[in-house]
């Protein structure tokens, strides 16, 4: 069984170390301060306390999963861990800092697996010493729950260490992992994201609707058919012909700008950058955050298959 750590104490990382005691594997967490790993200590209680909630797990799994888990500021507490999660900021320097950090104390057969969602294989790999030894495996929110995970390698990852990565994925984790073939920044989901981010802030800008009544569209046909089937098996089942021509009507009028829409400059002039700071694109004071917190797992529970410790 690989030895795992988790190197980054926000929330990827609590979550990723949630997955982790959850199916069974004593856990390393480092983080860099004493209130920032009690943070993450409260969330990874709460996730449990969460599934509590649903019946999935019970008050003694979650206390014989909290028993597998180790949570300190010494990065030497990762000697002899095999496969190590870096989940810090989206900052080359950081990330390196981390890295050398890393391989200072952890043998040459440790796989490191970053968790970024926009920066590229070939970046990260150019800032350590064994760059066969790295891949992204990039998860989504709430990491612990959702069970996609994008597999990238450079073109220096060895092929052994992208096949333990995707069995211990697939294996005992038992996430659902797409490998990208080439390394592209944003990854697969977070393209696609991106796409619908940018023309979904330019209608509302546009006057054409409202966020409530884009969500309400993107849940109720958007989401709800491709969760049953595939985009691309749709576009199949539609034709070439008539998608060519909902094509040559639509794409002259979507979106295409390459800078960072007002909507989002305005929002952090002004501070309101989203459910932190209480507003939007919605006035999160109005809204039940808990509420929003269970229904962004809902769609996962039924899915949840882990290696309960007892």
């Amino acid at each position: 069984m690989e030895k795992i750590g988790v190197y980054g104490s926000g929330v990827i990382g609590a979550c990723e170390a949630t997955l982790c005691i959850g199916n069974g594997f004593e856990t390393v967490v480092v983080g860099h301060s004493a209130p920032g790993l009690e943070r993450c200590r409260a969330a990874i209680g709460k996730n449990w306390d969460d599934l509590i909630a649903q019946g999935l797990a019970t008050q003694r799994n979650k206390e014989a999963a909290m028993e597998l888990l180790t949570l300190t500021d010494d990065p030497a507490a990762l000697a002899g861990r095999t496969f190590i999660f870096e989940a810090v900021a989206e900052d080359l320097t950081v990330k390196q800092s981390v890295y050398a950090a890393v391989e200072a104390v952890c043998g040459a057969d440790t796989i490191l697996a970053s968790c970024t969602s926009s920066l590229t294989a070939a970046a990260l790999a150019a800032l350590v010493e064994r760059p066969e030894r790295l891949v992204i495996a990039h998860p989504f929110q709430p990491a612990h729950m959702l069970p996609l995970v994008e597999l990238v390698p450079s073109e220096r990852t060895e092929p052994a260490v992208l096949d333990r990565a995707k069995t211990l994925l697939e294996g005992r984790l038992d996430r659902q992992v797409v490998l990208l073939r080439r390394d592209v920044p944003g990854l697969l989901v977070n393209r696609l994201a991106q796409a619908m981010f940018r023309e979904s802030l330019y209608l509302i800008e546009q006057g054409v609707a409202t966020a409530e009544d884009i969500d309400k569209a993107v849940k109720w046909a958007v989401g709800k058919r491709y969760a049953s089937i595939g985009l691309l098996e749709y576009f199949d089942e539609v034709g070439f012909q008539l998608e060519r021509d909902i094509a040559a009507n639509v794409y002259p009028s979507l979106c295409d700008t390459k800078d960072i829409q007002g909507i989002v400059t305005a929002g952090l002039e002004s501070g309101k950058t989203g459910v932190a700071a209480g507003q939007g694109l919605y006035d999160w004071s109005k809204k039940d955050v808990a509420e929003f917190r269970m229904r962004k797992q809902a769609p996962y529970f039924t899915d949840l298959n882990w290696n309960l410790p007892e």
